[in-house]
């Protein structure tokens, strides 16, 4: 099908515009139908995106499927994949079924709860598929809006506060990445991507306010992107946002904003950063490995300290994702290969470990974790599902969190032995809060009185939960199936980075010495 991309893109679009114009009342009937109708749309979208994979050529590094029309003062609707978004296409396709599931409890707002998270596909999946650099920053910035109404309506107490801060950081990190793209339009005389992937930007040595900027161009266009997706991601020490907004947003929100939208930061530097920019990601590159370094140490500590189930959570989120950045910069097979298999992996367990947070609050309705303690006498299955999802996230052997990350390891070591030994670290503050927060949530003897009577999981949220265990599992023992299909487009865009490097030193060397 010649228009399959924007199918998958705009069918929850059109759902939601069909519950806005057709869907009355606020009755028990008018709620049941519109999480009815979300359900279907979304789980239409997985199906139908389904041909995408499997018509997916891997050993094609080019973009597939695309499309493009004409649309706006020259610019076009263009949109297509390759071996880098299409997994996260696919990530973002199937949680979104289990994520309109994990929202049957509620109450308020239903028909709007569901057309929020709806829109929100629609502008995932486009940040994604644009191959048009105005088309790409519609949908990177519009997803903000439904997001933000998702935790300052349904959220918490602090709801209001912690929408604001989401919304501002990362909105007035994407201030420099337009004026960025404006230069890039008049540099290159285009918003294709493609073609602005083969455009080399000016990467001489440049004085601004007596200040020697080595790499140029190159280098001041790199940190204007990379202060977007470096908020988005988050990294340490633009991340402060990302608690509050976890605490506060209902269970659903917490999932896609941890599965999905941490990852368009990520997909962010493999699009642009190292491919648009190499020598500028070179000269930056130390500087980002130790950033990722200090992340994961950094916030895996802070993380061991928390009393909010949520808040350690979202702590380890973004120490996981110290390991993505990490690897990306490495620019080498292994740390790319394994950026991006980490992100896929934390998906799922991230999204899981944030659906088991919501299973006992929905019945307790608090998440401080003093308030636990003994639940396997009460919720053996309960038990048994957050114990798989702790280990997979500590990197068990034998789930995709420890592919993920010894990937990214590898790829570490390679580039930078000192970061690596840094990063490592971080392994083994992982398996001490996760297992902490284990321990005090489920184990032990059931002694606090308004436990007595909480019941285990019922059968939609065992259903809810089975394919993403399952995934976890395909992943960790067969992790042939994602590097498959990233391997080849990643070795493209590797050749094209160092092919784009001096030849005799690195970026930063070379340019020091010419500004000497």
């Amino acid at each position: 099908m010649n228009n399959l991309l924007s199918i998958i893109t705009f069918l929850p679009l059109v759902a939601a515009l069909i519950l806005a114009l057709f869907l009355r009342g606020d009755d028990p009937a008018a709620q049941r139908n519109a999480k009815w109708l979300a359900l279907a749309a979304t789980t239409a979208t997985f199906l139908i995106s389904l041909g995408v994979l499997f018509g997916f050529d891997p050993s094609n590094t080019g973009f597939q499927f695309v499309e493009e029309a004409d649309w706006l003062m020259g610019m076009s609707y263009k949109m297509g994949v390759d071996g880098i978004s299409v997994l996260f296409v696919m990530l973002t396709t199937f949680l979104m079924p289990l994520t309109i599931a994990a929202c049957w409890n509620v109450t308020t707002r239903v028909k709007e709860y569901m057309i929020a998270f709806l829109v929100l596909e629609t502008l995932m999946l486009g940040v994604f598929m644009a191959l048009d650099l105005v088309l790409f920053y519609l949908f990177f910035e519009a997803g903000l809006i439904p997001m933000f109404l998702i935790i300052g309506i349904w959220g918490g107490k602090e709801r209001i506060y912690a929408a604001f801060k989401f919304f501002l950081y990362t909105f007035l990190g994407s201030v420099l990445m337009l004026v960025a793209m404006v230069y890039m339009y008049f540099e290159a005389g285009t918003t294709d991507i493609p073609t602005l992937l083969n455009h080399a930007f000016d990467s001489n040595t440049l004085r601004i306010l007596g200040i020697t900027v080595v790499g140029g161009a190159q280098t001041m266009l790199f940190i204007a992107f990379f202060a977007s997706f470096a908020v988005k991601m988050p990294m340490w020490p633009v991340h402060t946002w990302l608690p509050d907004a976890h605490v506060q947003a209902p269970t659903a929100g917490s999932v896609v904003l941890a599965a999905i939208l941490l990852k368009m930061g990520g997909y962010g530097f493999l699009r642009f950063s190292l491919p648009m920019f190499p020598v500028g990601a070179d000269v930056m590159g130390t500087f980002v490995l130790w950033l990722s370094a200090i992340a994961i140490v950094y916030t895996s500590l802070v993380a061991l300290v928390q009393e909010d189930m949520k808040k350690l959570i979202a702590y380890s989120s973004v120490a996981h994702m110290g390991y993505v950045t990490a690897g990306i910069f490495a620019a080498n097979q292994q740390g790319v290969d394994g950026a991006i298999f980490q992100m896929i992996s934390h998906g799922f367990i991230s999204g899981a470990l944030f659906l088991c947070v919501g299973v006992i609050y929905d019945r307790m309705h608090t998440r401080e974790i003093d308030a636990y303690g003994g639940l396997v006498n009460r919720m053996p299955a309960y038990a048994l599902i957050f114990m798989f999802f702790t280990m997979a996230n500590v990197g068990l052997p034998g789930t995709s969190g420890f592919v993920g990350e010894f990937l990214t390891l590898v790829g570490m070591f390679q580039a930078n032995t000192w970061v690596a030994a840094v990063a490592t670290t971080g392994v083994i503050f992982s398996a001490a809060y996760a297992l902490w927060l284990y321990r005090r949530v489920v184990m032990g003897d059931l002694i606090k009185e308004s436990l007595k009577a909480i019941t285990d999981m019922t059968s939609r949220e065992k259903w809810i939960f089975a394919p993403l265990v399952a995934m976890t599992l395909i992943l960790g023992v067969y992790p042939s199936l994602v590097t498959d299909i990233i391997g080849p487009s990643v070795e493209n865009l590797l050749n094209q980075y160092h092919a784009a490097l001096p030849a005799d030193g690195t970026a930063t060397e070379v340019a020091q010495a010419a500004a000497h």
